[in-house]
C-alpha cells in the first residue's frame, strides 16, 4: 500500500484482549504491508488483523484509541499517546481504504440517474408516438367532424368561401357519393383557392381546387383527384397529420379536454395550404381505381400530359378497355362545372 511507505517497520507497545471476558494483555503492534501482527513479550504472535478489516472504536481524537476487527468488537487493541505515530499510520491506511471503497450512495444515486435517463430517453421517443396512436383510437367521429369543421374555417380566411351555386350542389354530392361511397355525398368541398389541388381535413371532408372542376373535359379526371386523395387519407389520418404538426401538449390538451389550442389549428391549416402533399405510390392507387371501376389514366395524364412520371397509372389502367362504370350524367357534369359561378 502507498499509505504505508513513510511507516514501514513502525510497532508500537499497547493492550490488546481476545475477547470482551479476556483480560487486556501487554502487547507490541506491527503495521506490515497489509496487516498488523500483533505479539506478546515473548515475541510470539497472537493476533493477525487484516488492515482492511480494521475498524476505529473510539472518536478520532479520544485517547486511548481503540481497534478492533471488523464484526468482532470484543477482540480489541489499545493504543494510548505513546503509540502516536501508530495511530496515525492506521487511521492513514483507514482513510485510504475507505475512499477506494465503492460508495453505495453514489453508486445508487449512478444507477438512479442511469434509469431515469433512460426512462426520459423512452418517454422521448415512445411517448409522442403512443399517443399519437391513442388519439387516433379514442377521439370520436363527432369530435373529428368538429376539428375537422374547425380547420376550415381557418382554410376559408385565405381561400373564400366555398364554392356553393345551389344548381351545383346536387352534382357535387353526386360525385361524393360515386367515388367515396353512398354515405359521403355531403364531403366534398370546392374552394377558389388556398390548395393547388385536393387536401383532407380530420372528419372525411376532401378539398378541392376549383380548377379540377372548371377545367378537365371529362368528369373521370375530377373523380381521379378526389379518390387518389381518399386513398392518402386513408394511408395518412389527418388526425395524426394534425397532431404530429400540434406537437405533445397540444396532443395531451385534447385528450384531456377535448379540446385543441387555437394556435395548434392555425398552424396545421397554414401547413395544409403551403406544404404540397406527398405523391400516392400507383401500386395503391391502382387497386383503389379498380374498386372504384374508374379510369387511372385521365388522372394520369392531367398530373403529367407526357405521361412520362405517371407511366404506370397509364399502361396498368384497370379500365383502360372497358371505361369507367359512369361518374356523371351530361347534365350533371355541365352543372359541377358552374359551381363556382356565385
Amino acid at each position: 500500500m502507498t499509505a504505508l511507505s513513510q511507516y514501514q517497520r513502525l510497532e508500537a507497545s499497547g493492550l490488546w484482549r481476545a475477547d470482551a471476558q479476556a483480560q487486556r494483555r501487554e502487547v507490541v503492534v506491527s503495521l506490515g504491508d497489509a496487516s498488523l501482527t500483533i505479539t506478546d513479550l515473548k515475541d510470539q504472535p497472537v493476533a493477525h488483523w487484516s488492515l482492511a478489516a480494521v475498524r476505529r472504536a473510539t472518536p478520532k481524537g479520544d485517547m486511548p484509541t481503540i481497534y478492533h476487527p471488523d464484526g468482532d468488537p470484543g477482540e480489541t487493541l489499545e493504543l494510548d499517546a505513546s503509540g502516536a505515530e501508530m495511530i496515525a499510520a492506521i487511521d492513514k491506511v483507514l482513510r485510504a481504504i475507505e475512499r477506494s471503497r465503492p460508495s453505495p450512495g453514489k453508486l445508487r444515486l449512478w444507477i438512479g440517474g442511469g434509469i431515469a435517463a433512460c426512462v426520459v430517453t423512452a418517454a422521448i421517443v415512445w411517448l409522442p408516438g403512443a399517443l399519437l396512436d391513442y388519439s387516433s383510437d379514442v377521439v370520436p367521429p363527432v369530435k373529428r367532424d368538429e376539428i375537422g369543421t374547425a380547420l376550415l374555417d381557418r382554410i376559408q380566411r385565405v381561400a373564400g368561401q366555398p364554392c356553393a351555386a345551389p344548381e351545383a350542389e346536387e352534382a357535387l354530392r353526386a360525385l361524393g357519393r360515386r367515388v367515396l361511397g353512398d354515405g359521403r355525398g355531403g364531403d366534398l368541398v370546392v374552394l377558389r383557392g388556398g390548395i393547388a389541388q385536393t387536401a383532407h381535413l380530420p372528419g372525411g371532408l376532401i378539398l378541392v381546387n376549383h380548377t379540377l372542376v372548371e377545367d378537365p373535359d371529362d368528369p373521370d379526371v375530377t373523380a381521379g383527384f378526389v379518390l387518389a386523395e381518399a386513398v392518402r387519407a386513408e394511408r395518412s389520418d389527418p388526425l395524426v397529420d394534425l397532431l404530429e404538426t400540434a406537437g405533445l401538449f397540444a396532443t395531451l390538451k385534447l385528450l384531456t379536454t377535448g379540446e385543441l389550442p387555437p394556435a395548434a389549428l392555425d398552424a396545421y391549416a397554414e401547413d395544409l395550404l403551403s406544404n404540397a402533399r406527398p405523391p400516392v405510390d400507383p401500386a395503391r392507387l391502382l387497386p383503389a381505381f379498380a374498386a372504384a371501376e374508374l379510369r387511372s389514366s385521365p388522372y394520369a395524364y392531367a398530373l403529367d400530359m407526357t405521361g412520362e412520371t405517371t407511366l404506370a397509372l397509364i399502361e396498368a389502367d384497370p379500365r383502360g378497355a372497358d371505361g369507367s362504370r359512369l361518374v356523371l350524367t351530361d347534365a350533371e357534369w355541365v352543372r359541377l362545372q358552374g359551381i363556382c359561378t356565385r
